[in-house]
């Protein structure tokens, strides 16, 4: 006996202390007793039978699913059965190692990667069963826990392992996934569902995340979800195919599962989605809804509110006026229950208050052009959860959302006063209606054309600054009003394209534009503002000119160059580099270089400028002349000085920019620099040296001597030059200012032969070279 008081003392010990884990068994429970006994748990849902079990092999007792106990934890589910891509072993809290299991040959599933539209599974661990329900629908809870939520890692926003609960008729092929995010087509994941990841991703699904896990969780997974409700549709009598799955996506990494609640798999009624506010459905105001649990055959119902039964209410059908927590049981014909229920939460309907708009009225007629948003800020004010979801012209319309005026910018009122009715709404689409008022305002403004200066350019277009025509406005118009300038009278009702900083005419000289004057937001009235272009003097266009140092002193003048001298209502002002000359003429003789301005003002104060330089220009200076001569390729080469902007030729006035001239013959030659900017024209004249190749002194006038070209008393005049015959005999020296070599030797004419040559400079330069005689 002493024994046996130990032992439960001991077994509580130990229970107390690992009661605040989740613990596993996957030994006790054969799958069969796992979905029937576990899962189900019910004899409402018959003919259940385990068809196919798909798990890790670790190579011992080890399993990927099996049961779970969480008596005593602060885990959603006090049991249940528990499928994982990892040991079974792994699922036990607390949340400090990481499950990332592998075993050998275990595969993915393929009707999975199917119905998620995903590839590349692994690790699958499979439960499938068949059943046969005795409602028109069944459904189950469950929480997804996963190793891939991680808080603050953005990979929470791209990886997720897999899971499904996959059913279909027997008589059907396609299986239905219905671990859905409630009211939605999309599967419960990980990337699905999670807070906001910083620096990762904005939040998915949040409502239906249940928490971060930290060391201290009964379970050994860093997130999971809340408690979600899988719900299928069935009919009655018939056989239905389960598979339950979870696989890895990619790798075996980072291990996830999933915990069905035990006895949760069972028969429901649904009464349709939760109305929450963290889901954007709550009912408004007084708003009421009708729930309906009916099915076929003779059942009884029974209606709950928060755990309470509501007495009296036995029909199929209960009406919702006030938030809570309702349920059905539908007793069915077998005795056997089935089960709904769904969440109620209420929010207010808008606080609104009846406004008005005031909009100008030209002809003051009752009748003008409204942008009924104007109202807008009276409706909502600072509370931005608001907004108007339609304007409409009568309160039924605006209650039922029909009819809604088309263009609630530019609203025409059809009779003076006209009442709107603007339909206002919140996040969660309640609505109140608000009556707006519109009326008209009978105040009238005349102001004076505003009058300006052409631009640079006179050509009847000018930039107008809008702040000065504000301040222009300002001087008709009561004080405290604000302006905005429109360029035509709809833009000025619509409040649209308000012309800010600057407007340039697009009519020259003259055009107008409009000013909407306002009071706190109300129009006051609606005016028109001329926009004339006052005549300003036009000139010639800036200009250069050109003094000529080489005929100094020398007076240019100068005039300001008006175009539309048909006005001689004029004032002159010259200036050089910004010294004021003169006024009061309209030209100017100078002699001297700088940056004149003239400045020519009409009588009504607009003026215009005109830029004259005057810069220093001069005939060349040859500085020097190089010549390459007494070649096959005689060149020369000019180098000057000056003001100017020079071309060069040679011999003939056919100027060119470049100085070098090539393939110069041998002789007499005339250079020429020219300035091109009109300061005359440079010359000189030189000589190329050159040797004829031949001479024939028959005395017929032509090549009858032989003599070196270019050369004369002014040019290479202080050359020697011998002619030797073809023995190294000096024959005859020539002095240049003679007249050359008439082939004879001391009185006797020479033959027909190659004569040869040297000439020689002062410097020592030489050249050398042979001629013909040819009689």
């Amino acid at each position: 006996m002493k024994h046996f008081i130990y032992f439960c003392l001991l077994f509580c010990f130990c229970f107390q202390s690992f009661a605040q884990n989740v613990l596993v068994d996957s030994q006790t429970y054969t799958p069969q007793q796992l979905i029937e006994d576990i899962l189900i748990n019910s004899v409402c849902i018959e003919n259940v039978v385990v068809t196919n079990v798909v798990g890790g092999n670790f190579g011992g007792t080890d399993q990927s699913y099996g049961y779970f106990d969480a008596s005593g934890t602060t885990f959603p589910f006090q049991r249940g059965i528990v499928l994982s891509t990892g040991r079974l072993s792994n699922v036990e809290g607390p949340n400090n190692s990481l499950s990332d299991d592998d075993a050998a040959n275990w595969n993915g599933d393929s009707d999975l990667e199917n119905i998620l539209n995903e590839t590349n599974t692994l690790n699958a661990t499979i439960i499938e069963f068949e059943f046969t329900s005795l409602a028109n629908q069944i459904s189950f809870k469950y929480i997804f826990a996963s190793e891939e939520y991680q808080e603050n890692n953005p990979n929470t926003c791209q990886y997720s392992d897999l899971f499904g609960f996959l059913i279909r008729n027997v008589n059907n092929s396609q299986y239905t996934n219905i671990a859905l995010i409630p009211n939605t087509q999309t599967p419960v994941k990980v990337t699905t569902v999670h807070p906001t990841i910083p620096n990762g991703c904005a939040a998915q699904n949040e409502t239906y995340f249940g928490s971060w896990n930290n060391t201290s969780a009964p379970i050994n997974f860093n997130g999971q979800t809340t408690v979600l409700t899988a719900t299928a549709n069935t009919i009655p009598s018939e056989t239905y195919h389960v598979k339950l799955v979870i696989a890895d996506e990619q790798n075996y990494r980072y291990d996830s599962a999933v915990f069905l609640e035990a006895g949760s798999f069972q028969l429901s009624t649904s009464l349709g989605p939760h109305r929450l506010t963290s889901t954007n459905n709550p009912l408004c105001g007084n708003e009421t809804l009708t729930l309906d649990a009916f099915q076929t055959g003779n059942n009884t119902y029974r209606w709950f509110k928060d755990n309470v039964e509501i007495l009296g209410e036995t029909n199929a059908t209960y009406t919702v006026v006030d938030a809570g927590t309702y349920n059905v049981e539908v007793s069915l014909e077998n005795s056997c229950i089935s089960y709904g229920e769904i969440v109620i939460e209420y929010t207010q309907n808008p606080t609104v208050t009846n406004t008005n708009i005031v909009e100008c009225d030209p002809n003051q007629d009752g009748l003008t052009t409204y942008n009924l948003f104007d109202a807008e800020q009276n409706i909502t004010g600072t509370n931005t959860s608001l907004f108007i979801e339609g304007f409409y012209t009568t309160l039924i319309d605006a209650q039922q959302k029909t009819n809604p005026i088309n263009t609630p910018e530019s609203y025409q009122n059809t009779l003076p006063q006209q009442i709107i009715h603007a339909r206002v709404e919140n996040q969660y689409g309640c609505a109140s209606v608000v009556e707006i008022t519109l009326d008209i305002s009978n105040e009238n403004i005349n102001i004076a054309p505003y009058e300006t200066c052409d631009d640079d350019i006179v050509d009847g277009f000018t930039s107008f600054s809008i702040s000065d025509l504000t301040t222009h406005v300002e001087q008709y118009i009561p004080n405290g009003l604000t302006i905005t300038c429109y360029l035509t009278e709809a833009d000025a009702f619509s409040d649209s394209n308000i012309l800010s900083g600057s407007y340039t005419n697009t009519t020259p000289n003259s055009e107008t534009i409009y000013v909407k004057t306002e009071s706190n937001g109300t129009c006051y009235a609606i005016g028109t503002l001329g926009l004339n272009i006052i005549t300003t003097p036009e000139l010639l266009s800036d200009n250069t000119v050109y003094y000529c140092l080489n005929t100094y002193p020398q007076t240019i003048v100068l005039d300001a160059g008006i175009l539309n001298d048909s006005i001689s209502n004029y004032t002159y002002e010259w200036f050089l580099n910004n010294q004021l000359l003169t006024n009061n003429t309209s030209s100017i003789g100078v002699n001297e270089t700088g940056s004149y301005t003239a400045v020519v003002t009409h009588f009504n104060g607009c003026a215009s400028s005109r830029n004259i330089t005057v810069i220093p220009s001069n005939r060349a200076t040859i500085e020097s002349v190089d010549i390459q001569q007494a070649s096959s390729n005689n060149t020369v080469t000019i180098t000057v000085s000056g003001e100017g902007d020079y071309q060069f030729a040679l011999d003939t006035p056919i100027f060119n920019d470049s100085n070098v001239f090539t393939n110069v013959t041998a002789g007499f030659h005339t250079i020429m620099v020219l300035d091109k900017n009109g300061c005359g024209i440079t010359e000189k004249e030189i000589g190329v040296l050159g040797f004829p190749k031949f001479f024939t002194p028959n005395n017929d006038g032509l090549h009858d001597i032989w003599k070196p070209y270019g050369v004369n008393e002014q040019f290479n005049s202080n050359i020697t030059i011998n002619i030797f015959d073809r023995f190294g005999k000096l024959l005859k020296s020539i002095n240049p200012i003679e007249t050359g070599w008439d082939g004879t030797y001391s009185g006797n004419l020479l033959t027909n032969d190659d004569y040869w040559y040297t000439a020689t400079f002062p410097d020592g330069i030489s050249y050398k070279g042979h001629f013909t005689l040819k009689r």
